[in-house]
Order: C-alpha cells, then sequence, then structure tokens
C-alpha cells in the first residue's frame, strides 16, 4: 500500500519531467495530475481502490485507462493489485431548483424507475459469453465479409438474465448552499448490469433564475434604480430576502449615490451589504455578501421647468459659470444624441467616400488617345 508520502514523491519527480515548460508532453503532464488528484483524495482513492477508473466518474479526467499505480510506480507495486469491477452506466436527472430553496435547503421525493435482475444470470449460450457474435455475409459472387455485431438475445451483456421493473422513492436532500449543475448522488440505484457494479442515480441541480437576485459563488447581487432626488436626498427600499425576511436598505445621512464609481473604468455604483449572501455548502453559518448596483435616472430632455432649474443653480453646488465671448467671433454650437459604439466610424471613409478614389486608381475608365 503506498503512502500519501510516497506518491506525492512520485508525482513531483514525474511532474518535473514531463512539464511543458520544461520541454515535456502537456498531454502526459495532464494524465499525471489528473491520476495525482485522486490518489490524493482518500475518499476518490477509496472508490479507485474499489471500482477502477469507473469508480471515480468524471474526475479521472484526462487520467486515461492505464492503471494509476503503474504510471506512477512503473509496475503496479504501488498498493493496487487489481482493475476492480466494471461498473454500469449512470444515470442523470436534472433537478430544477428555486434560489430560495438553495439558499433555506429542501428535502424532495422523487420517485425512479430502476431495472433489476431476478434470478442468477447465467453465461449466453449464443454468445458464448462475449456479448457479441461474428456474422459473415456474401456481398459478391464468391466474395464474402466477416464482421462482427452485438448479441441480440443478451443485448450485448455476454450474459442471460430476466429483469423486472422496481419503482423506488428517494429522498433527495438539497444542502444550504448548493450550486449550479452540482450533484446528488445515490450510489448503486441504476439499472442493475451482469457482471458489472451497479451505476448511481446523479440528480444535478438546475438553478432556477429569481426576480431579484443574480448569484456568482455565494455572493448575491441586486439592482436598484434611484431617481435623481433620490441618489442626492437619500432613499428607502424594501425587499424581501430568501429566507423570507423583510430588510429595509436605506442610505446614510448625506450619502450621495452616484451615476459610476470613481475608477479609471466605467463601473456602476456598487454598495453592499456583508454576510446577506448565500451561506456556504458545508457550513451554512458563513454567508457572502449581498451587493447592489444602482441606476441613477435622470430627468429627460425639457422634462424639468425653467424655475426649478434655476432653484436647484442655487442649491447645488458647482453651478456654471458663463464664459465670457463675443457672440460674433466665435461659433455656439449644441450637442446631439450619439452612440458610443459608433466611434471611430464617422467621415468619409466608413460612408463610400472611397468608392471614387478607387474607380480612379483600380478599376476606373481611364481616358485614351487615338491618333487621327
Amino acid at each position: 500500500q503506498a503512502t500519501k508520502k510516497e506518491i506525492r514523491k512520485a508525482y513531483m519527480k514525474l511532474s518535473r519531467t514531463h512539464h511543458p515548460d520544461k520541454g515535456g508532453d502537456e498531454h502526459k503532464f495532464k494524465e499525471i495530475s489528473a491520476a495525482y488528484e485522486i490518489l490524493s483524495d482518500e475518499d476518490k482513492r477509496a472508490q479507485y481502490d474499489k471500482y477502477g477508473l469507473e469508480g471515480v466518474g468524471d474526475d479521472v479526467g484526462a487520467a486515461g485507462g492505464e492503471d494509476l499505480f503503474s504510471m506512477f510506480f512503473g509496475g503496479g507495486g504501488g498498493g493496487r493489485s487489481r482493475a476492480g469491477p466494471r461498473k454500469g452506466p449512470s444515470v442523470n436527472h436534472p433537478l430544477k431548483v428555486s434560489l430560495e430553496d438553495l439558499y433555506n435547503g429542501k428535502t424532495v421525493k422523487l420517485a425512479v424507475n430502476r431495472k433489476v435482475i431476478l434470478g442468477t444470470p447465467s453465461e449466453c449460450t449464443k454468445c458464448k459469453g462475449q456479448g457479441a457474435v461474428m456474422e459473415i455475409r456474401q456481398i459478391g459472387p464468391g466474395m464474402i465479409t466477416q464482421m462482427q455485431r452485438p448479441c441480440d438475445t443478451c443485448k450485448g451483456q455476454g450474459m442471460a438474465c430476466t429483469f423486472k421493473n422496481e419503482r423506488k422513492v428517494l429522498e433527495v436532500h438539497v444542502e444550504k448552499g448548493m450550486a449550479h449543475n452540482q450533484r446528488i448522488t445515490f450510489r448503486g440505484m441504476a439499472d442493475e448490469t451482469p457482471k458489472a457494479e451497479t451505476g448511481d442515480i446523479n440528480f444535478i441541480i438546475q438553478e432556477k433564475d429569481h426576480d431579484l437576485f443574480k448569484r456568482k459563488g455565494n455572493d448575491l447581487l441586486a439592482t436598484k434604480t434611484v431617481s435623481l432626488n433620490q441618489a442626492l436626498c437619500g432613499f428607502t427600499w424594501k425587499i424581501t430576502h430568501l429566507d423570507g425576511r423583510t430588510l429595509v436598505i436605506k442610505s446614510k445621512a448625506g450619502e450621495v449615490i452616484k451615476p459610476e464609481m470613481n475608477t479609471k473604468e466605467a463601473l456602476p455604483f456598487v454598495k453592499m451589504l456583508p454576510d446577506e449572501g448565500m451561506p456556504s455548502k458545508g457550513n451554512p453559518f458563513v454567508r457572502g455578501n449581498l451587493y447592489v448596483i444602482f441606476r441613477v435616472e435622470f430627468p429627460d430632455d425639457n422634462e424639468l421647468p425653467a424655475h426649478v432649474v434655476e432653484e436647484l443653480r442655487k442649491l447645488l453646488p458647482g453651478a456654471d459659470v458663463p464664459e465670457e465671448y463675443d457672440a460674433m467671433e466665435v461659433e455656439e454650437v449644441t450637442l446631439t444624441s450619439a452612440d458610443l459604439r459608433t466611434f471611430g466610424k464617422g467621415g468619409a471613409t466608413n460612408h463610400g467616400g472611397e468608392a471614387h478614389d478607387s474607380d480612379d486608381e483600380d478599376g476606373g475608365v481611364q481616358p485614351q488617345c487615338q491618333q487621327m
């Protein structure tokens, strides 16, 4: 039985030899890394020792088909003497779950139908346990071909057996903090297969969209649109959290909500409520944060009456100071609406202006001189 220290020592030696930065093969390096991930984890190691590579499912990654100890120790003497029984196919079922249920946790009962072997399987007499038969066909005068096909008697299993349908009710426990595409596994509950360990049933979490919150990791994100008045003078926002609590979010006295952050990039203005995000899976008392993105809604053109504008000019800091100039000597201009996506596309270059030039340069009709 190879110890963790021996496995790590072998891994470090092989990774130095096969690292792509040192001229090694990238595919071989990935196989070694995937194999080490399995052998260094106690749960995955136990599944590998019992069922082989199929027992660790998708975790095997790029580890290939060879024995992992042979890969590390060059002869299989590292602690695993057998490849383990073949494991039957697993079955995946999507399970749509609301964000509220992922926050609070939930247990649901789901009925599944599976095939169970009746009695003791016996070797198929037609294929002699091979699961396939050879078939000879004549494809022309004096011409025959030999091909292999799955045995139709045992459906390619190599064993003759009788199945019955069984209905099982499973209690599926959705833990607090589970995330999209995580699995809830019931080992050995798939269809039974002759000469193989029964596969698993996996329920794959499919997180539903939420009307208010978006989730990333254990953090939540909400968007709040405020008027210019609320942005300057304060706001109150009442929301219902995922556990049913009512939160009243208030701006602090004198706090100003800005259109964007004071950064080089044009990032939206964000505030945060610590520890009001999703619970952590396995440690639900540790929570993420709740982020709030603000959108400041400005008045439309000509929406504010002249007397209101005049009052705002008096009340708000930073009022415009008129520039001194002679209207007869300068050009007074005003701005129009624009889309930054059109930046760089102005001028004649992108409006077909080159077409006239190209006629003269390449494909245009050249003047000709004719001798009289």
